[in-house]
């Protein structure tokens, strides 16, 4: 059982290389900064008010470094005096609010209390309960559009995660399973195409979770990837007619509990001879062979090597004429001591072409 707390905007930011999320961020920010620029001018933009001191003067570009990278904002400019944001300063508390503000929107909606802290933290003040509400649905409603998008064309490739959150319903704090799927398509793009909240990763919430994709039109899945969880194993058999993976980085983490530490390296790197074959015939025999050579010193190993074989050199016996995965080339999320196991699927996938 899962038993990771990890940070969800790190899962998605890991999967997303950043993009949807910081859209989401250059978003919030902007129209805190519209908002601010407001109360200072005394009047909204094209408003007529006998309280305006001045007029809004254009924008100049400021770029913003933070953990979902770069963000390029765009900061009003006065035709009198200046307008210098305070969160633009090295303000790290501010930007840890952002990001939970960010979260906290895909798992079930932004609360006012949360954007209220948001606002504090970036050393703003005065912002109306009805701006909140509307920084609130605004955010709401770019995570809604891009979990319930379309998918078009194929992808042949698909990873599955999960990590496990702690929420508050009810009054009580409670843990609660975030699943995630990202795609690649035959030109090599990945995208996260779904996420969900439920109270567990059993079979069922997991299928739900798949035929939700394909319903939104996800097709052409011809690999995959994920961790040897025994309801999303068949969950992925129910709902796809593709060849499962496992996750081959994190299968070698969980292969050298078996060895000692100071011959990691060693093994690792004869274990790793299968993967640069060519093709499966000779995957295999190098695979069977390594753990023929490992067996009188860590039977162990060798007997998980046996029982694994299929499962870890999978990807080897798909097509070639679409895109070449690299099957569990990711950063761990579920890695640790309070992993599930440490055959957990990573985090990211690399470019598929990399395996």
């Amino acid at each position: 059982m899962t038993k990771t707390n990890m940070d969800l905007s790190e899962l998605l930011a890991k999967h997303d290389q950043g993009d949807f999320l910081r859209g989401i961020a250059e978003a919030v920010l902007q129209l805190i900064m519209e908002t601010d620029v407001d109360g200072i001018i005394g009047a909204g933009r094209h408003e007529r008010s006998g309280e305006r001191t001045t007029w809004r003067n254009g924008y100049r570009e400021r770029a913003l470094d933070t953990r979902l990278g770069t963000l390029n904002l765009r900061v009003p400019k006065l035709r009198q005096g200046s307008y210098f944001p305070g969160f633009l300063e090295a303000r790290k508390t501010s930007e840890q609010a952002l990001v939970a503000v960010i979260q906290e929107a895909w798992i079930g909606g932004v609360s006012t209390r949360r954007v209220d802290e948001l606002v504090q933290a970036m050393g703003l003040s005065g912002i109306s309960k009805s701006t909140v509400s509307k920084l609130c649905k605004d955010i709401d409603e770019r995570v809604g559009e891009f979990l319930n998008r379309p998918l078009t064309g194929e992808w042949p490739y698909v990873w599955l995660d999960a990590t496990y959150l702690k929420v508050r319903q009810g009054g009580r704090i409670v843990p609660v399973a975030a699943i995630i799927a990202v795609a690649a398509n035959t030109e090599g793009r990945r995208e996260i195409i779904g996420l969900a909240i439920g109270p567990s990763e059993a079979e069922t919430f997991w299928t739900e979770f798949l035929r939700s994709l394909r319903a939104r039109g996800l097709g052409g899945v011809r690999l995959v990837i994920s961790d040897a969880h025994t309801g999303l194993k068949a969950a992925i058999a129910r709902v796809f007619e593709a060849t499962w993976q496992r996750c081959r980085v994190h299968w070698i983490r969980n292969a050298l509990a078996h060895v000692s530490r100071g011959q990691h390296t060693v093994v690792a790197a004869a274990i790793r001879q299968a993967f640069d074959q060519p093709d499966r015939a000779h995957a295999g025999e190098t695979w069977r062979k390594v753990s023929e050579q490992l067996r009188p010193r860590w039977p162990k190993l060798a007997d998980l090597m046996d029982a694994s074989e299929h499962d870890v050199l999978a990807y080897m016996g798909s097509a070639r004429s679409c895109l070449k995965p690299s099957p569990g080339r990711f950063a761990a999320s579920r890695t640790g001591a309070n992993s599930r196991d440490s055959t957990a699927p990573s985090c990211t996938p690399r470019t598929p072409s990399n395996a």
